[in-house]
């Protein structure tokens, strides 16, 4: 598969996505993403696998419905997210009209709760962020449930590597990549979201986000962890890139996208109704050189 309006080195790779049942808590990964790739990996091929998918099957999810929120995180969700964001962020941030609509009926309820998620596991510059605050995301899960992002992403790539050579004998690199963005300028890298590859700075919460996105910087998916070889930053990013684009959203790119689709509220998504969307966890990246 080859990408076009992208870096010139990625028409150097093949693609190929791997499609897979929907991976619900206390999946067995390691058993499931070598089952999915064994038949199609050769040796030096890179398995990039998402981030949101492991954490699912890991169990590392919470659920809002549990939480009180404080004043401040109602404050976020009705004053800060509805007017700042509705009104003036997302213009400046270039967002798409629709998603500016979004923003001005922001669920104060279900919005409350998830800011005081964010509070407590985050951070202020996080809660003050637009979606997939600090690695936590709640698309692709059902009802109140939300992703918290991997810390141990590095040890996972390792079992995933070491499992698939003692298995099928192919020298393949693991990759843990992210849908949310690193900005590049030059070449400094960073990215609003905690729990990066090295190489890219991770800091910043609101502000970095609000300057990759108002000066409009070159914007790729995060590589979080790689196993198996050390990979120039620049070579990481365009891979995740490629994968995240071949990917593709899943049952949506947003929660609010995701109810749309089912024809639900925002937290009457079911596991059911995601079982039946196909599930692209895994892509197999393969340089054709």
């Amino acid at each position: 598969m080859r990408l076009q309006n992208n870096a010139v080195s990625m028409a150097t790779y093949n693609l190929l996505v791997i499609t897979t049942k929907y991976w619900k808590p206390k999946e067995n990964i390691i058993k499931e993403i070598t089952n999915g790739i064994e038949q199609k990996i050769a040796d030096r091929d890179f398995v990039v696998v998402s981030e949101k998918a492991v954490s699912v099957a890991l169990g590392n999810i919470v659920d809002e419905r549990v939480l009180e929120p404080s004043f401040s995180a109602k404050l976020l969700a009705n004053l800060w997210m509805r007017i700042c964001w509705g009104h003036f962020l997302s213009w400046l941030c270039h967002f798409r009209k629709k998603m500016i609509k979004y923003l001005r009926e922001y669920p104060l309820e279900e919005g409350s709760r998830h800011k005081q998620l964010i509070l407590q596991q985050a951070g202020l510059l996080q809660a003050l962020m637009f979606g997939s605050e600090g690695g936590i995301d709640g698309t692709n899960l059902p009802f109140s449930y939300v992703s918290l992002p991997l810390k141990t992403a590095y040890e996972i790539t390792e079992k995933i590597r070491a499992h698939t050579y003692s298995r099928t004998g192919k020298k393949v690199f693991v990759m843990i990549t992210d849908t949310d963005k690193t900005y590049t300028f030059r070449n400094f890298h960073f990215t609003p979201r905690p729990y990066v590859m090295k190489g890219i700075y991770s800091s910043g919460g609101v502000f970095a986000y609000l300057v990759g996105r108002i000066f409009r910087l070159k914007k790729r998916a995060t590589p979080l962890a790689i196993a198996g070889c050390n990979l120039p930053i620049e070579t990481a990013l365009d891979i995740a890139e490629m994968a995240n684009h071949a990917r593709g959203a899943g049952a949506g790119r947003t929660v609010w996208e995701m109810a749309e689709k089912f024809k639900v509220d925002l937290v009457n998504v079911t596991w059911e109704m995601l079982e039946t969307v196909k599930h692209k966890p895994i892509v197999i990246v393969r340089n054709r050189r």
